[in-house]
């Protein structure tokens, strides 16, 4: 895979089943246009393919009516624009906008009676995000907008913006009322997430910060609000920072969410599925061995089980938990999709269950769980398999990785490429980097190193108040495994990642330079000093893994130990990134030029944290140019 390949990759999404009816949206980066093209897709059961459903400039996060009569979505009509919602007769037809507000529509929720549907929305405060400030007037260009007056710590969001001047209230509207228009059911004194209706139809569960966001909090409960409107009221106290709420046809709520004592953070915490039944909160998923993944979507009730995508050493799982469960361990859980590979979302209707899963080398299928695959995404660029590595760290403790390798006999040149979070993973699914890095003749090693999700919590704890000990450990013993190969050049390594990754980058240069021909640091923590004032999060995230000393924080900062790194550096970063702000990479690049460095640095305008995922097409496709162009002069 080349960098200009980036546009012949379609990676479906979200799906959605009923009866016959399985819909999928795919999307594929268009670098010319600088945006992604992607419509809904039909997929035969019968395993005959898929058929265009929709012909939109995007279209996505399909749900079919309870019914099966309607498919609501959201429609992307230009680059740009807010995504609206949409709704069209199921059996085709033209496709009906339901909303055109400022901000643009969530995913859609369909009520139990199939005509009513749950989203929410950002609301701008007027005057601002283009509202007028009164009613019919003009609304003030951005740098003539009245001064933010910030009191709370949570007053941003990387790859949002400002939050608290556009809070997200929940919304419903009738879908088959073509003159119908949205009706708000909170006021937006907090932001709401996750819409759910009640097996009745009566009410809207949806999530909101704890004390309807009285003050920060660092948990999630679940309320109700009335489909007729009213006033929302508390339905549980949450363990935690809950996520994706689902109601019971007897009442009860299922959700996720990590377990950790009032102000304080979920750093590196397991997911657990949690039920409440009216009066008791019961934990259905083991703490220690089960991490379930809320990106893969919200829990399904089926007759057999509840749904549930679960992290299990670089897969992505779907596996079924007893709706009786108490604590379930991860080896009690029914596997019915994703082994070796990363379920990507998954949607049931009775016992048909229908799963999106990818692997290293496949971007992505539509699988029917039982019933093998119904159709293939893959791209039709050729993709390299990734192989497993195994071994243990000095002190015993096991390491694992994968290892994407070139055509060909070697011995090639080695990429360490470390991830970011890091409570997060490198996997058995599809990772564009890689290909593309193996493409261009590199072998590519990721690693998991204690810190990473997916291995059990006290792997994932293992590096609260150790950065810089264990987890290099790892890094550097799957590493070793790989080098072991006769295939790869021991002499020429190159080190990079981003974000935690690109953090470890940094302290490898610094510690370990000896090992490394150059490095690429991407959207880097480097000092974790300004970080805490200056990211979006850190804030609390800073404290919570390395302690509040800054004493500490400064000794497990790279920047600290800038004046040891000689090898060539590249710093990249995104001009808009809030997560890890410019600074981070300012203040690095900075200290190396002064040292002496053959240091370099990037800057993507208009871009956050997530540029190589997200980014504009066009910038994506410039980075792996760059990517490429820095290894072809250093690890040649």
């Amino acid at each position: 895979m080349r960098p200009d390949d980036l546009q012949s990759l379609t990676q479906p999404g979200s799906v959605s089943v009923r009866g016959d009816l399985v819909l999928v949206n795919v999307a594929t980066p268009d670098v010319a246009a600088n945006a992604y093209r992607g419509g809904l897709h039909r997929v035969a059961l019968d395993g005959g393919g898929t058929t265009s459903w929709t012909w939109a400039e995007r279209d996505l996060a399909p749900r079919i009516s309870p019914d099966g009569r309607w498919v609501a979505f959201l429609r992307v009509t230009a680059k740009g624009k807010a995504p609206q919602l949409h709704v069209m007769p199921a059996d085709g037809g033209e496709a009906r906008a339901l909303t055109d507000l400022r901000l643009g529509a969530g995913a859609p929720v369909w009520a139990p009676d199939s005509r009513r549907l749950a989203f929410t929305s950002r609301v701008p405060e007027a005057g601002r995000y283009g509202a007028p400030l009164v009613e019919g007037g003009d609304a003030p260009t951005p740098d003539a907008e009245a001064p933010r007056h910030i009191t709370r710590l949570d007053y941003r969001l990387d790859d949002v913006g400002f939050t608290a001047d556009r809070h997200a209230r929940l919304f419903t509207v009738d879908a088959l009322d073509a003159d119908a228009e949205p009706v708000e059911l909170t006021d937006g004194t907090c932001s709401v997430a996750d819409p759910a209706w009640t097996a009745d139809g009566e009410a809207v569960l949806f999530l909101a910060e704890r004390d309807f966001g009285a003050a920060e909090s660092f948990h999630n409960d679940v309320y109700r609000v009335p489909a007729a409107g009213g006033e929302p009221e508390l339905v549980v106290r949450t363990p935690g920072a809950a996520m994706l709420p689902v109601a019971l046809p007897d009442g009860g709520v299922l959700f996720y969410s990590p377990e950790h004592a009032p102000g304080t953070a979920a750093i590196a915490r397991n997911t657990s599925l949690w039920r409440f039944d009216g009066e008791h909160l019961t934990r259905l998923t083991d703490l220690e061995t089960v991490d379930c993944e809320k990106a893969a979507g919200a829990p399904v009730v089926t007759d057999a089980g509840v749904l549930v995508a679960v992290r299990n050493r670089g897969a992505v799982e779907l596996r079924r938990v007893p709706l009786d469960a108490d604590a379930a361990a991860l080896a009690d859980l029914e596997l019915l999709a994703g082994e070796r590979a990363e379920v990507k979302s998954f949607a049931a209707d009775g016992d048909r269950v229908v799963a999106v899963v990818s692997t290293s080398d496949n971007t992505g299928e539509v699988q029917l769980v039982g019933g093998g695959t119904l159709t293939d995404f893959g791209s039709t660029v050729p993709l390299r398999p990734a192989v497993e590595l195994t071994g243990a760290a000095p002190d015993g403790y096991p390491v694992h990785g994968w290892l994407v390798l070139p055509e060909g006999e070697g011995p090639h040149p080695v990429v360490l490429a470390v991830h970011g979070g890091p409570f997060m993973y490198h996997g058995w699914g599809f990772f564009d980097e890689a290909q593309v890095y193996a493409a261009a003749g590199y072998a590519v090693v990721l690693p998991n190193p204690r810190g990473s999700a997916g291995y059990g919590q006290a792997h994932g704890q293992a590096v609260v108040g150790g950065f810089g000990t264990v987890d290099v450990d790892d890094v550097l013993a799957v590493l070793d495994v790989a080098l072991e190969r006769p295939d790869l050049d021991a002499g020429r390594v190159g080190v990079m990642g981003g974000s935690y990754g690109g953090f470890m980058t940094s302290w490898l240069a610094a510690h370990h330079g000896e090992r490394f021909r150059a490095a690429w640091s991407e959207r880097a923590v480097n000092a974790w000093d300004s970080f805490a004032g200056s990211s979006d999060i850190g804030w609390f995230f800073a404290d919570a893994y390395c302690g509040p000393s800054l004493e500490t924080q400064r000794a497990m900062s790279p920047l600290t130990y800038a004046e040891k790194i000689s090898m060539p550096f590249m710093v990249v970063h995104s001009e808009h990134d809030w997560r890890c702000p410019l600074e981070q990479a300012q203040r690095l690049f900075v200290a190396l030029r002064r040292n002496g460095v053959e240091a370099e640095m990037l800057v993507f305008p208009g871009e956050g944290h997530e540029l190589t995922r997200s980014g504009k097409p066009r910038h994506r496709a410039q980075r792996f140019d760059a990517v490429l162009d820095w290894w072809a002069r250093h690890l040649a």
